[in-house]
């Protein structure tokens, strides 16, 4: 080795040892607090005497407020009924041929013969299972929330556009706006609006408006210069080249936001229930899980998951590319026939209603009136393979669940594992711990070494035995190395605040329950999507799959869990992974189906088998890609954590949902904002990360 290229490898290794030094610190500091933990338990346990009656501050100034602003929201409430009322009424008037064929119609247009026959099947299926009326009715709160949030959406966004100082701040209120679950501002809309379908109807519309300011922005950033060039040269005015030049080059991507948006709002169908229950959809699904009614349970949910998937392809069947063209189906339904055929349509409701003005033109008996039976058999496999559904819950409880949440120091105990921890076994954990830390060295450097050491005090302290002042400064001093002083900052204010306000074990709680599944989604998704990538058919099979459960409001997860597993942290786990789990399937089968091809021909080339070629080549130029699916993982599990409360957590959710019947609008507002926090975190953390890989 040369002198000058020795001297460049010393500094090298000189500029990375400062960033190591506040980790020996902070190691060191660490196995203090872990010696000193039993004499010293507020380490562990923050005492209640130090927390902050932020909660009360924050009820004592909303009850002042709402007090005075209450009287113009009741009246907007009042206002806004009868729009609901009139929508509910006019599907109620629509007999079911006339929507079946509007519905097909706006299919074949849409994306041709094979969407207008899904449609069919999909009406079909809730006309025969009796759920027509109240599909009419949760279709009234979307055709009502959507414009709203697409109004809203288009303003908020074009405002973003025209003015750049005023988009970080947009940005940020809707990061909050996406991440603080629905369950927390429903407090505050309870006590504005009253209980009732507005609520639902304004909860909805509250929801579904990020996307749309979002794909707005997006849309007119990407408005080609040369194209807004021309619509000045051309002697427009700014109102003209905007509605006329770049809205309508922005188009395709607006449509993209409403169909985001679309579905965001029907996402809310069983959340908007909850406070404006009526004879919905979403009411169906929730009384028939509170009654344990589990056939009626899989109809009603299946109804969403059809409408949803539904509505999904029909309007981004309207936002496709037009490069990708039309099929024959398409092509003939020109959009003078579609307004011949929704004409045609209305027509034959007019007929009908005046030759049967009372007529209800439904089955007698749906198949829900036929579901005791169905009850009978599923509550009866539940009990007869309840040693199958116990032991799977029991394995997964204590062989995962427990030691994240109490460590193995807590866990390997006669009561839980039947074995005790003996000083012995301990020091072979560490000494373990310590040879797979210097492997780590070798492979990864320093960081892998320190994050194989913070696997291995997690794994054996658990996250609840983990002292807090050392969780707070690793996050922070985390976060200030990967994105700068200012996230540093950021986390180390938020996780203060929610530690003073009393919530630092629900915090736990959730950190535990979303790090496992989001492991287990990786590991499982992961794979999943890399036998896709190498497989055309196993992504043919995964794709209607993957597309369902993106599709399917969060609520419905829940049903299966909890007939099979009933309440509890598994139940919450398997809800929070069936939803968490499509980003990494998507995100890893993109990644490694878009790397380089000469790349991966010239690693084969030099003698690499097919494992060597994925994890070597494959793997590391898909990282950006798998870690945004990441980032999408850690969103979802964490958006799950305020529904996954109703089957028995104790974590953040829960916190929200009992804010929530205690009309606490203190306690849900911080609970809230503490899982934004949380997301908002990761969402920085993991796009500073990328960000870094990328420009390495």
């Amino acid at each position: 080795m040369t002198a000058p290229a020795a001297i460049a490898r010393s500094s090298q290794r000189f500029a990375v040892a400062p960033a190591l030094v506040p980790w020996c610190g902070l190691a060191v500091l660490t196995v203090l607090c872990l010696l000193l933990k039993t004499d010293l338990p507020w380490l562990v346990n923050f005492p209640k005497e130090w927390t902050l009656p932020l909660a009360s501050y924050v009820d004592a100034v909303t009850d002042a407020v709402v007090a005075v602003i209450q009287p113009g929201f009741r009246t907007l409430s009042a206002l806004l009924d009868a729009p609901m009322r009139g929508a509910r009424l006019a599907l109620a008037w629509l007999p079911w041929p006339a929507v079946m064929l509007a519905v097909a119609a706006l299919a074949l247009k849409s994306s041709g013969e094979r969407l207008a026959i899904f449609a069919l099947l999909t009406l079909g299926y809730i006309l025969l299972a009796g759920y027509w009326p109240q599909s009419m009715n949760t279709l009234a709160l979307v055709l009502l929330a959507v414009p709203i949030s697409t109004v809203l959406g288009f303003v908020l966004g074009v405002l973003g556009h025209a003015r750049p100082r005023l988009r970080p701040v947009l940005l940020g209120a809707l990061d909050l706006m996406q991440t603080v679950p629905a369950f927390a501002y429903l407090i505050l809309l309870l006590l504005l609006f009253g209980f009732g379908p507005v609520v639902g109807l304004i909860a909805s519309a509250i929801y579904a408006t990020p996307p749309m300011v979002r794909n707005t922005m997006l849309g007119l950033d990407r408005v080609p210069a040369a194209i807004s060039e021309a619509g000045l040269m051309s002697g427009c005015t700014r109102r003209q080249q905007f509605w006329q030049v770049e809205v309508p080059t922005a188009l395709p991507q607006l449509l993209v936001g409403f169909n985001q948006t679309t579905m965001a709002a029907l996402s809310m169908v069983i959340v908007a229930a909850i406070i404006g229950g009526f004879e919905d959809i979403g009411w169906e699904v929730l009384s028939s899980m509170r009654k344990a009614e589990f056939g009626q349970s899989i109809l009603s949910g299946l109804v969403i998951a059809l409408l949803a998937i539904l509505i999904d392809r029909l309007t981004i069947g309207f936002a496709r590319d037009p490069a990708t063209g039309p099929t024959p189906a398409m092509r003939w339904m020109t959009s003078r026939r579609l307004m011949l055929a929704l004409g045609l349509a209305l027509a034959i409701a007019i007929v009908i209603r005046l030759l049967a003005p009372d007529a209800a033109l439904l089955p007698e008996t749906g198949l829900r009136t036929e579901m005791g039976a169905v009850n009978q058999w599923l509550l009866g496999i539940v009990r007869d393979y309840a040693w199958f559904f116990d032991g799977v819950r029991n394995a997964v409880l204590y062989c995962l669940l427990l030691p994240m949440r109490i460590g193995i120091s807590g866990a390997a105990t006669p009561a839980i594992w039947g074995v005790a921890l003996s000083p012995t076994m301990a020091a072979v954990y560490f000494v373990l711990v310590l040879a797979l830390a210097g492997l780590a060295i070798r492979r990864f450097g320093g960081q892998g070494a320190l994050v194989m050491l913070a696997a291995g005090l997690i794994l054996y302290t658990g996250f609840l035995g983990l002292p807090w002042p050392i969780f707070i400064l690793a996050i922070s001093l985390l976060a200030g190395q990967v994105a700068g002083r200012r996230l540093g900052l950021f986390a180390l204010a938020g996780f203060a605040l929610i530690l003073v306000n009393g919530l630092w074990p629900q915090l736990v709680q959730s950190l535990y329950l979303c790090t496992l599944a989001v492991l287990l989604c990786l590991l499982v998704g992961g794979a999943l999507g890399t036998w896709a990538a190498h497989s055309d058919r196993v992504s043919h099979i995964l794709k209607p799959i993957c597309d369902a459960l993106q599709t399917m409001p969060q609520f419905v997860f829940l049903i299966p869990a909890l007939m099979f597993f009933k309440v509890g942290e598994f139940t919450a786990l398997i809800a929070i992974m069936l939803y968490a789990i499509v980003p990494p399937i998507r995100y890893v089968e993109h990644g490694l189906r878009h790397v380089r091809a000469d790349v991966v021909e010239a690693v084969e080339q030099m003698g690499a088998t097919p494992l060597q070629t994925l994890l070597q080549a494959k793997l590391p130029l898909a990282l950006p890609v798998v870690m945004l699916g990441l980032n999408q993982t850690i969103m979802a599990a964490l958006s799950m954590l305020a529904i996954a409360a109703l089957v028995g957590t104790r974590d953040l959710g829960q916190a929200v949902y009992v804010a929530l019947g205690k009309a606490d609008a203190g306690m849900g507002l911080i609970a809230g904002l503490s899982i934004a926090f949380l997301a908002i975190l990761a969402d920085r953390l993991i796009q500073a990360a990328v960000a870094r890989s990328t420009s390495a």
